[in-house]
């Protein structure tokens, strides 16, 4: 039984790296055909394809009466994604940050942040119009990528493959991904219960790590390759793309409960926000000593939860 599980968690890890080589390949190559500059790729394409965990977990939790995982499900991704994956990918590789995402990016991540802890704060719950005025917000943010794109210089058109072949690429890149980080996260959590660990410990060390897994194995890929504005927009881009859309549209369907408990957590997550902000503002690159104080921030969270 645990040779199977342990075989299944090599796969499901294989599937990762691999379907990160082939869609960081082919979102980078997209940008480089059209002349799309690789920050908004990272924020839009790749920002939304690794947050498709969360995703559906959310909403396939609404459709089924149980919306209340969704602020726990969001709000620990986007504390995890900024400590853990940004942390360790700058202990990697020091990553250079472009001005727009400390001008407005980060700020805008820290803003709809606070609005969350507002909605929770005001009525426990996330309402239908206020998923509506989410998804307002999300639209406003496609309009600023947008202009984003248009404003910005092409980038030199070095790919050579053709645009199909890139969105096939892109496109299983990112289903094996998605389907890796499924299989880790069910083979994983198998083995913790075989060996017997606590429900509790799984939900907060596998399962958290696991919906986040494909930002994490795309933020390291993207900036091995490289393309550090891809590594930086998708995970700058996933948090805005949990609260706006994942909340918004979870709460479109149905009320979200907010319960008090999420509270603090969403505080902590404004303040890894503000960080995050901190850490990059002056020297515009955040470097190997921030990432490991993102990882001490994050193991310090991790013993109080405990």
């Amino acid at each position: 039984m645990i040779f199977m599980q342990l075989l299944l968690l090599a796969v499901g890890f294989l599937m990762l790296v691999r379907g990160a080589d082939w869609f960081v390949d082919g979102t980078a190559g997209i940008a480089g055909k059209f002349g799309i500059p690789q920050l908004v790729i990272g924020l839009t394409i790749v920002a939304m394809g690794t947050s498709a965990p969360e995703a559906a977990v959310s909403i396939t939790a609404a459709l089924q009466d149980n919306a209340g995982i969704t602020i726990g499900n969001v709000v620990g991704s986007n504390i995890l994604n900024i400590l853990i994956i940004l942390g360790i990918t700058s202990v990697i590789i020091t990553l250079s940050i472009q001005s727009s995402t400390i001008r407005y990016e980060i700020p805008f991540m820290i803003g709809i942040t606070v609005v969350l802890l507002l909605m929770g704060f005001t009525d426990s719950c996330v309402t239908h119009m206020e998923g509506i005025a989410l998804w307002g917000l999300f639209l406003l943010y496609l309009l600023y990528l947008f202009r984003l794109s248009r404003d910005r210089a092409p980038q030199e058109n070095t790919e050579v493959r053709s645009v199909p072949r890139l969105l096939a690429c892109a496109a299983v890149g990112g289903g094996m991904i998605v389907a890796g980080s499924h299989i880790t996260v069910d083979s994983a959590t198998a083995i913790a219960r075989i060996v017997g660990l606590s429900e509790r410990f799984i939900g907060l060390t596998i399962v958290a790590l696991g919906t986040s897994l494909p930002e994490l194995v795309t933020s390291v890929t993207a900036a091995r390759k490289g393309n550090a504005d891809i590594a930086v927009g998708n995970i700058v881009g996933s948090n805005i793309f949990n609260i706006l859309f994942v909340i918004g549209t979870t709460a479109f369907i149905t009320p979200v409960i907010f319960e008090p408990k999420f509270l603090i957590d969403t505080v902590i997550a404004v303040f890894t926000g503000v960080f995050l902000w901190i850490s990059v503002c002056r020297t515009k690159r955040l470097t190997r000593p921030w990432g490991l104080a993102m990882l001490f921030g994050y193991g310090a969270y991790f013993a109080w939860l405990l």
